[in-house]
């Protein structure tokens, strides 16, 4: 879901993660036990499973729950 704050969707920012870091897919998808097809398909999601999140997180070593709630806090201040 877009907000006036145009959050990229949960797909997008694992997909920058990725980039930023310098993973390619085959082996992201080898680490968090997926298949190829199934991490592009992720980087198109605008909603994620809680456990696949947190596979995600750890992996890549970034709080995706945090930068969630962050935003959350960002929207109800304004």
């Amino acid at each position: 879901m877009k907000t006036a704050f145009s959050t990229p969707t949960i797909g997008q920012q694992i997909k920058a993660e990725l980039v930023n870091q310098g993973i390619s897919i085959t082996d992201f998808a080898r680490s968090i036990n997926c298949s190829r097809p199934n991490v592009h398909d992720i980087m198109k999601r605008s909603s994620i499973d809680c456990e696949l999140l947190m596979r995600i997180s750890r992996v890549l070593h970034v709080n995706f729950f945090k930068r969630m709630s962050d935003q959350i806090d960002l929207e109800m201040a304004a």
